[in-house]
This record gives C-alpha cells, sequence and structure tokens, in this order.
C-alpha cells in the first residue's frame, strides 16, 4: 500500500487516505498490545472517524503499530499531535501513538467489520 506525504493539516490528510482506503464497513478497531488485551477501541461513529481513518490507513501501510508506524501517524494527525502534546488526554488516540514513540510497546490493530 502506498504511504502518504503528510500535511500539517489534518482535514488535508485524511483526504489523501480516502483516496487509498475507506472505512466502510468497519465497526471498530481495537487496539491489542503484547499479550492480545486490547488497550483502547476506536468505534466508527461521529468524532471518531478521523482517528479510525488514520488507525485504519497505519494498519494497512504498515502492518503493525510500531514506533515506525506510530510516528508517521503523529504527522498524519497534523496540529492534533501539537495539541495532544500540550494538553495530554484531549486527544487519546494521538496519545497511543506518543507513548509508543516514547519508547512504549507496539500495539497490534485490530479491525472488526460491521
Amino acid at each position: 500500500m502506498a504511504v502518504i506525504e503528510p500535511t500539517p493539516v489534518f482535514k488535508d490528510n485524511l483526504a489523501r487516505m480516502a483516496a487509498i482506503g475507506s472505512i466502510e464497513g468497519i465497526a471498530r478497531i481495537a487496539l491489542r498490545d503484547g499479550t492480545g488485551a486490547v488497550v483502547a477501541t476506536i468505534e466508527n461513529a461521529p468524532g471518531k472517524q478521523g482517528s479510525l481513518a488514520v488507525y485504519h490507513y497505519l494498519k494497512q501501510a504498515f502492518g503493525t503499530l510500531d514506533a515506525k508506524a506510530a510516528e508517521h501517524g503523529l504527522a498524519v494527525f497534523g496540529e492534533h499531535t501539537a495539541d495532544a502534546r500540550n494538553r495530554p488526554g484531549a486527544h487519546p488516540n494521538v496519545d497511543h501513538l506518543l507513548a509508543i514513540v516514547a519508547g512504549g510497546q507496539p500495539l497490534s490493530i485490530e479491525e472488526v467489520a460491521a
């Protein structure tokens, strides 16, 4: 799968990712740690679809959520990454990526069909 060249604007990155693949048919994404435990879920619901699209894209482009994928994901989240760094907890789906880049364990991305 192609990897997009992220811009600093999240909305622009969403448009680039939409051209690569759709989130239609995905009910939610589960993030699992190395033991298989679900550490977070992202529902396909208003207000969450941007994050769902990013994690779907990262799964397609990288397979697993390791430091390289997380770093790319932070670039894709654009302006939300800076806000997440300044306000921990305000953007939990960005916080997962920040934790991995900071040395946290990689996560697997499981897509659950609608």
